[in-house]
């Protein structure tokens, strides 16, 4: 039988002895992942301050913890760049929904923004958090990954699937 062992604010641990192993569980939230697109096909990551990660200045895409009780999957990614990056999406593609099970477990969803127009809400991190907005060709942001100039995440896989599906892997 499963039991908790710790409960934080994000993270939950758990612990089951099957056959003699003891197999822990860690769950995480799930989450929104959104590469916006600007019309002329760059995509939109941010380049925000997390004191609490070392460095504690990353780029990344938009990104936030999936609220169920305020909507759906696309209703919080809308919410996430209105909130980090100050846009709304006229047209909001799903590229790809990836389940964690296991020792890891959360579910994550990847958005991709199109036709995007101005709607800003508060960001509930605080405005001084998202430092600047920096917009990527296709060929610059796989360059930047591949450089290490983004840390590697699972947003990472996001990034490649988003290449692929534009056409910018070769």
């Amino acid at each position: 039988m499963e039991k908790e062992v710790y409960k934080g604010q994000i993270v939950r641990v758990t612990e089951e002895k099957i056959d003699n192993v003891n197999w822990e569980r860690v769950y995480l939230p799930d989450g929104v992942i959104v590469f916006p697109i600007t019309s002329d096909g760059k995509i939109i990551l941010i380049k925000e301050k997390r004191p609490h990660e070392n460095p504690q200045i990353r780029i990344k895409a938009v990104t936030g913890i999936l609220e169920h009780d305020k909507g759906t999957p696309e209703e919080n990614a809308q919410r996430e760049m209105q909130e980090e990056i100050g846009l709304r999406a006229s047209r909001l593609e799903l590229l790809w929904s990836q389940k964690g099970s296991g020792t890891v477990n959360s579910h994550q969803y990847f958005f991709i923004a199109h036709d995007l127009v101005p709607d800003k809400l508060p960001n509930p991190d605080g405005e001084e958090m998202i430092m600047e907005l920096i917009e990527y060709s296709p060929q610059e942001l796989l360059e930047a990954v591949l450089k290490h100039e983004l840390k590697w995440s699972l947003s990472t896989l996001g990034i490649f699937r988003l290449l692929q599906h534009l056409g910018a892997m070769g």
